[in-house]
C-alpha cells in the first residue's frame, strides 16, 4: 500500500521484518516442542534461540533459490552453525508461513478492534449529545417522517458493535496454526509437536489441514474487513449527502488553511468522506480475490500466494487508515440543527400525512377513505404553494371529522420522537449507563487534503 494510506502500527505488523520475525518465532517454537519429546537435545535450544536473520543475506540467497523459505533457512543457518540442522525438522514451508501469517493477522485484528471500539465510543457520545436534535427522515431521498440525528448515530453505533463481534469471530477462525507436514498427514512431524507449538504461540491447532490452512478462513477475515469498510462508506456517504449546500445539516471538519479547489476559493468539499468511499471500493475488490483463493488444486497450489501478498496487508492497512480517518471526522463533525429544522419545513407539513390518516381512521373512516382525503390534499400541496394543514382545514371531508384545534394538535413534531428515550434505553445509551471510555492513543492527524 502507498505510504499515504498507511499508519505506523499497522505498517509495522505487515513489514517484512515482522513477517520474518514471526517465521523465526514459529521455527523456534517447533524446536522447543521437539526438545520436549527428546528428538532435539535440550542443550541445543539456547543456541537455536540465538538465530538471527540477515535480510540482505536472505535476499542474496533468494536470487539463487527463488524460494523464500529456503533463503530464510539459509540465512539463519549461517547465524548459528551446526545446531541449524534441527531447524525446520519435519516441516514444510507452509507449516511456518501459514502459522506465522495467522500470528500477523491476529495482531492486525487486535489493532483494528481497538479502532472500532474508539468509533463505537465516539458514536455513542455523539448520539447522546444529539438525542433530541430533530431532523427530516428521508426514504428514497424524499421527505418521510422526522427522526433525530442522535437516532441516526445510534444506528451507526449498533452496526459497528456488530462488526466488532464479527471481527472477533473471524479472528478466532484464523487464530490457528498447522504443523502437519507436506500434505497434512503428520508423516514426519507428529500431532503432538503441532499441539505443543501452537500452545506456545497462543494459537489453536487446525483440526485438519493439507499443505496449507484452508483459505475459507482467510476469506472470512477479509470479507469481514470489507463489511466494516462498507459500513464506514455508508456513514461517510450520509455525511456527504447532509453536507450538500442545499441541505447543510452536517459537515466534516475543515481545517484552517485547507482548500477545496484550485479554481473556486469558496469550496468546502467533503473530501475526507469521499476518500473513505473510494478506499472502500478497493477493499471490496480484495474480498472477491480472497474468495477466489479458496479453490486450489488438490492438496494445494501456489496461486493464492501472490494475491495474498497484496490483499492481506492492503486490506488491513486500508481499514486501519479508514478507521482513523472516520474517528477524526466524527470527533470534529459539525452539526447544524437550525438547518435541519428549516429543511423540515420545505415539504410544507406533508410529513404529518400518516398521522392525519390514522387520526381519520380513529374517527371511523375506512383506510381507503382516509388515504384518499390525505393524498388528495398532499398532492395539491406538492404542486402548489399552500401548506398541507391549510388545505386540510379547507377540506369539508376533513372538517366533518376534526375541529380546527384537533387538526392543529396533529401537526406536532414531538409526536415523532416520543419513543426516542425507549430506543436509547434499549441500546444502553443513557448518561448513567454509558460512560465514555478513554480513547486509544491513535494518531488521527491525517492530512485532510491528501486525496
Amino acid at each position: 500500500m502507498i505510504e499515504r494510506y498507511c499508519r505506523p502500527q499497522m505498517k509495522e505488523i505487515w513489514s517484512d521484518a515482522n513477517k520474518y520475525s514471526k517465521w523465526l518465532e514459529v521455527e523456534i517454537a517447533v524446536c522447543e516442542a521437539w526438545s520436549e519429546t527428546g528428538r532435539i537435545p535440550r542443550n541445543a535450544i539456547p543456541k537455536i534461540k540465538l538465530a538471527r536473520l540477515d535480510m540482505k543475506r536472505m535476499a542474496d540467497i533468494l536470487q539463487e533459490t527463488h524460494h523464500d523459505m529456503t533463503a530464510f533457512l539459509g540465512s539463519i543457518a549461517e547465524s548459528i552453525g551446526p545446531e541449524s540442522r534441527f531447524i525446520h525438522l519435519g516441516l514444510t514451508s507452509n507449516d511456518v508461513m501459514d502459522t506465522a501469517l495467522s500470528l500477523q493477522m491476529v495482531e492486525a485484528a487486535n489493532l483494528l478492534n481497538e479502532g472500532i471500539k474508539d468509533i463505537v465510543n465516539t458514536l455513542a457520545e455523539k448520539a447522546i449529545e444529539h438525542k433530541y436534535t430533530i431532523m427530516m427522515g428521508r426514504t428514497h431521498g424524499v421527505h418521510a417522517e422526522p427522526i433525530t440525528f442522535g437516532l441516526k448515530l445510534a444506528l451507526w453505533m449498533e452496526e459497528m458493535k456488530r462488526h466488532r463481534q464479527r471481527l472477533i469471530d473471524a479472528t478466532r477462525i484464523i487464530a490457528v496454526g498447522k504443523i502437519s507436514g507436506a500434505v497434512g498427514t503428520y508423516a514426519n512431524v507428529p500431532p503432538e509437536i503441532e499441539e505443543k507449538t501452537c500452545s506456545k504461540l497462543c494459537l489453536s491447532p487446525a483440526s485438519i489441514s493439507n499443505q496449507i490452512l484452508q483459505r475459507d478462513r482467510h476469506a472470512q477475515f477479509i470479507t469481514t474487513i470489507a463489511l466494516i469498510a462498507c459500513s464506514l462508506e455508508k456513514f461517510a456517504t450520509e455525511i456527504r449527502a447532509l453536507q450538500k449546500t442545499e441541505f447543510h445539516e452536517a459537515e466534516e471538519p475543515f481545517a484552517p488553511g485547507q482548500t477545496g479547489s484550485s479554481s473556486m476559493p469558496h469550496k468546502r468539499n467533503p473530501e475526507l468522506c469521499e476518500r473513505i468511499c473510494g478506499l472502500a471500493r478497493l477493499i471490496r475488490g480484495y474480498s472477491l480475490t480472497a474468495m477466489e483463493n479458496i479453490a486450489l488444486w488438490h492438496e494445494r497450489d501456489i496461486s493464492h500466494s501472490s494475491a495474498e501478498r497484496v490483499i492481506l496487508p492492503d486490506s488491513c492497512l486500508l481499514l486501519d487508515y479508514m478507521i482513523g480517518l472516520f474517528s477524526g471526522i466524527m470527533s470534529g463533525l459539525k452539526v447544524f440543527p437550525e438547518n435541519m429544522k428549516r429543511n423540515m419545513e420545505i415539504s410544507k407539513g406533508l410529513l404529518f400525512s400518516q398521522r392525519v390518516m390514522l387520526a381519520l381512521i380513529d374517527k371511523g373512516l375506512t383506510r381507503q377513505q382516509a388515504y384518499e382525503i390525505v393524498q388528495s390534499n398532499a398532492m395539491k400541496s406538492w404542486q402548489g404553494k399552500n401548506k398541507f394543514i391549510t388545505l386540510l382545514k379547507k377540506d369539508p371531508r376533513a372538517n366533518q371529522s376534526f375541529t380546527e384545534e384537533e387538526i392543529d394538535r396533529l401537526f406536532d413534531y414531538d409526536y415523532y420522537i416520543k419513543h426516542v428515550d425507549d430506543i436509547f434505553k434499549r441500546l444502553g445509551l443513557t448518561r448513567t449507563q454509558w460512560k465514555k471510555k478513554p480513547q486509544a492513543s491513535i494518531d488521527n492527524n491525517l492530512a485532510p487534503g491528501a486525496i
